[in-house]
């Protein structure tokens, strides 16, 4: 539901401007009844910004590293995380990311299709 005033919130979601916010960007956000209005996230989107800038390669380069080797489609339901987001986790977190659990990584798999856990048969599949 929040999706497109996220992204017109926070520019979007362009790294080189979300890093660039400071504390009146801040306030900005928490008046925005469009978002979550959560400092801790978002401070914590603004670090993973600049997070982001820090990076040897590309954000979509990166994570193309935790892609699931096998890619076959589940027939029973499966938990919310997996090795692979538990891996990409600890390895964003060690590099200063926030908020980047492994549920929360999963589900980011999910959206970017690094992963298409629909059931087999599902009419989303």
């Amino acid at each position: 539901r929040k999706r497109d005033a996220f992204r017109a919130a926070f520019d979007g979601f362009v790294p080189d401007v979300v890093a660039r916010y400071g504390e009146a960007d801040v306030q900005r956000l928490l008046g925005d009844a469009g978002i979550v209005r959560h400092r801790g996230k978002i401070e914590s989107t603004i670090n993973n910004a600049r997070r982001v800038l820090d990076l040897e390669v590309g954000l979509d380069e990166f994570v193309d590293r935790y892609r699931p080797e096998s890619h076959q489609r589940p027939t029973v339901v499966l938990a919310a995380s997996t090795p692979e987001s538990a891996a990409l986790a600890r390895d964003l977190k060690r590099r200063g990311f926030s908020f980047v659990g492994p549920t929360t990584m999963y589900a980011f798999m999910q959206s970017v299709g690094l992963v298409n856990d629909h059931l087999v048969g599902c009419e989303r599949s």
